[in-house]
Parts: C-alpha cells; structure tokens; sequence
C-alpha cells in the first residue's frame, strides 16, 4: 500500500514540475510579494531547469540531475530550481536530499502551491500526516493555484495511508468537486465505495474513470470484481478481455481463474 501511495504522490508532484514548474501569480513582472516573494520572475535557472524536465521525462536521471543541480546553482533563490532538484533526488531514492530540497522551496516561496504539495506529499511519506495535511491545505488557501484538484487528491491519498477513510473521501470528493474529470480521484472513489459495498457507486465511478482516461490493470481488475459483486457476466468477461489484451504481463492477470 505504502509504494503505490508514495508511487502516486511522485507522479503527481512531476506532472504538475513538468507542466507548470515556476511559481504562480498574477501579471508578469508583478514584484508586490502577493504569494510572499516575487513571482513569475525570468531567472538564469530557466533553462537548466526546462532542460532538467526533458531529461527526468526520457527517464534520464544523471543529466536531468547535473541540469537541477546546475539551476540550483546559478540561482540559489529560485524555488523551481530547489522543487526540481528535490523530484530528481526522490527518483534517485535519495529522501533525505529531496527533503531539504522541497524545505528550501516552500522557505523561498511560503505560499507556493507547488512547493507546498510537494514538501505534503514527502511528508506523508515519512508519516508526518497532520504535517502533510496542514501543508496540503496551505496549498489550497492560495486563490491563485490553478489545479487545486491535485492537493486535494494527495491529501485524500494521505489520509488513506493514514487509514482515515472518512478524510480520504471527502479530499477525493473535492478534488472532483473542481475536477469532474479527474481521473486518479474516480478511480479511488471506486475503491473505497467497493471496499463499502456500495457496488453501483463502484460502478459508476469506473464508468466515468472510463471516460477520462484509458483504463489501466488495475481500474479493469476493479471492473471485474465490482460487475462480479453485480451479477453483470456479460460486462466481467469484457473486463477480462481488456485485461488480457492490454495488460497480459499484469500482475491482475494472474488472478482471473478466481474471480470466473
């Protein structure tokens, strides 16, 4: 349970470095310390870091590394620079490091949504879930972060780590809440309401998980279990098909012999 969490938390803090690492704020060249620094401002670590997340995209951790470390170092303030190197260090197994990357960035810029669900979601994974939790929600109070929907779905994952299921759905729930279609929060809103047996509901969130995003090995052996639950043969052996066929090195698919 624990490293899929944690799995989690780390593909959503990249995506959210990959597509919008600088800060968020208002017009470009706005220096009134709104979020509590200057903000949108060009640095001369712009281009390590783009060239950091092109390298941490292929996979390429030595040179995604030399490139965050590169950024860090030509300047020291930026909190992209630090939010970066701390990803890169996380996918290096080095959690000391990326730690005191991720503390860097969110002391640079105390309201910066980013570095705040970044250093939430590290938190979370040294079991620091009232520490985590309160950061999540610092995340939030910013009116300017414009994908709120993510630190509401870490904040749901970390209450389930926490095993603070009613805490979980809600976060869950508000991260739909803005964010209909987000994907990760359908398909855990089907788990919990398949593990409270509330099997239609189960349903109808892998119906619109669906819908958003291309099922994965575990969202079909979700679908079969929870059509299993329903009756529906006709929908399990659908389920199995696209398992089989999408998946068939899955570690799902060597349980299909027992749910027929």
């Amino acid at each position: 349970m624990m490293r899929r969490i944690l799995y989690s938390f780390v593909l959503l803090v990249m995506v959210l470095l990959l597509a919008a690492c600088k800060s968020v704020g208002g017009a470009k060249g706005d220096n009134t310390g709104q979020l509590g620094s200057p903000l949108n401002r060009e640095s001369p670590a712009d281009v390590y870091i783009d060239l950091s997340k092109v390298y941490l995209r292929e996979g390429q951790l030595s040179d995604a590394f030399k490139n965050a470390r590169k950024a860090v170092l030509v300047d020291s303030r930026s909190a992209s620079a630090h939010n970066l190197l701390g990803v890169v260090y996380q996918r290096l197994g080095q959690n000391e490091e990326a730690g005191a990357q991720f503390r860097t960035a969110v002391d640079l810029e105390p309201r910066n949504p980013y570095a705040l669900n970044a250093l939430g979601s590290y938190l979370c994974g040294q079991r620091k879930f009232e520490d985590a939790d309160t950061l999540f929600k610092r995340a939030l109070n910013n009116p300017l972060y414009p994908t709120p929907w993510v630190a509401w779905h870490n904040a749901g994952l970390c209450a389930e780590e926490a095993s603070q299921m009613d805490n979980a759905e809600t976060y869950f729930r508000k991260a739909l809440q803005v964010n209909s279609n987000f994907s990760p929060s359908l398909l855990r809103m089907a788990q919990i309401s398949f593990d409270r047996e509330k099997y239609l509901s189960a349903r109808a969130y892998l119906q619109r998980f669906a819908q958003a995003s291309k099922h994965t090995s575990a969202s079909l052996w979700l679908g079969i279990r929870t059509e299993k639950q329903l009756g529906d043969r006709d929908q399990v052996a659908s389920y199995m098909l696209k398992l089989k066929a999408n998946f068939p090195d899955s570690e799902q698919v060597r349980y299909l012999d027992g749910a027929k």
